[in-house]
């Protein structure tokens, strides 16, 4: 039993695929199998068992992901500490996130957190969707990771921080600028530019404007809600974004018009293993909640 049997299984466990897995390692499927067959052979018992869709882990299997997952976090933040007593560093931070979210609502936090803890470094690994925070959160290469919260995030804990309810930004000469209030509905009426296809806002979104008859001129979508708000002001289209703290320029380029009938996107925290973490990371979760729970 190796430390690299251990991870492959791990990873297997929570994707419940060892296409995907080889393909995030970079490997084939035979090697990732390999791993999982060696530790069947160990234990003398089975680990996995395959469905028509993928593999889940039996209840064998079950006993030792807990264990390994368990081990893996733990040994992973010892050798960080090993690191920063080598290196005389104060320790650091690492955090998967989107560009917006720093800008719009970790600011305050950032600058606050800074000031108090000047020794401790601050990383920002910046993603396009949840889901690749949370593969950085799983592969260990990041210690909190900011996401929209869902039911399908496996293998991290995660923290509700703030539900963001949905508006449309227009070009304040649009004729929708004049409304005060739309519906779902109303959306047909738009040249939608909405949340990227495979995103958890994305999925969201898509669920609830499957039942709408939108209009017959193709959408756009953005990657991120800032280049969003900037193609609405440039009168491209209507940008479908959660109404985050300051999103809107000073210079009142677009107008914010509320949309009802679209459940609030939950932000918040995800983490491997919460207790686990160092005091530095849960104190810089800890600011952000507060700036933003309180916003």
């Amino acid at each position: 039993m190796t430390l690299d049997d251990l991870k492959v299984f791990v990873m297997v466990c929570e994707a419940r695929n060892l296409s995907a897995v080889a393909r995030e390692m970079s490997c084939s499927q035979s090697a990732v199998s390999q791993h999982v067959r060696r530790l069947e052979k160990e234990v003398g018992l089975p680990l996995m068992e395959r469905q028509p869709r993928g593999v889940v882990p039996t209840e064998a299997g079950r006993i030792l992901q807990r264990a390994a997952s368990d081990g893996l976090t733990a040994l992973g933040e010892g050798l960080r500490t090993l690191e920063e007593l080598r290196t005389g560093r104060g320790g650091g931070v690492v955090i998967a996130t989107g560009a917006t979210t720093i800008r719009h609502l970790m600011g305050a936090a950032i600058e606050e957190y800074s000031r108090q803890y000047p020794d401790v470094g601050l990383e920002f690994h910046t993603e396009r969707s949840s889901h690749r925070c949370i593969d950085a959160l799983r592969s260990g290469a990041v210690d909190l990771a900011w996401v929209t919260v869902t039911s399908d995030a496996q293998g991290v804990e995660l923290r509700p921080v703030k539900s963001l309810e949905w508006v449309l930004a227009v070009h304040p000469g649009d004729p929708l600028a004049a409304e005060s209030t739309l519906g779902a509905a109303d959306l047909a009426r738009t040249r939608l530019i909405r949340p990227p296809a495979g995103t958890s806002s994305g999925r969201q979104v898509e669920d609830v404007l499957g039942a709408v008859a939108l209009s017959s001129r193709a959408t756009t979508r953005a990657t991120d809600w800032d280049t969003a708000l900037l193609l609405a002001e440039l009168g491209l289209g209507h940008a479908l974004i959660p109404a985050m703290p300051g999103l809107v320029s000073a210079s009142g380029a677009v107008r914010l018009i509320p949309v009802a009938g679209i459940p609030p996107l939950e932000v918040g925290w995800a983490a491997r293993q919460w207790s686990a973490l160092s005091p530095a990371a849960r104190e810089f979760a800890a600011s952000v909640t507060r700036h933003v729970a309180g916003g």
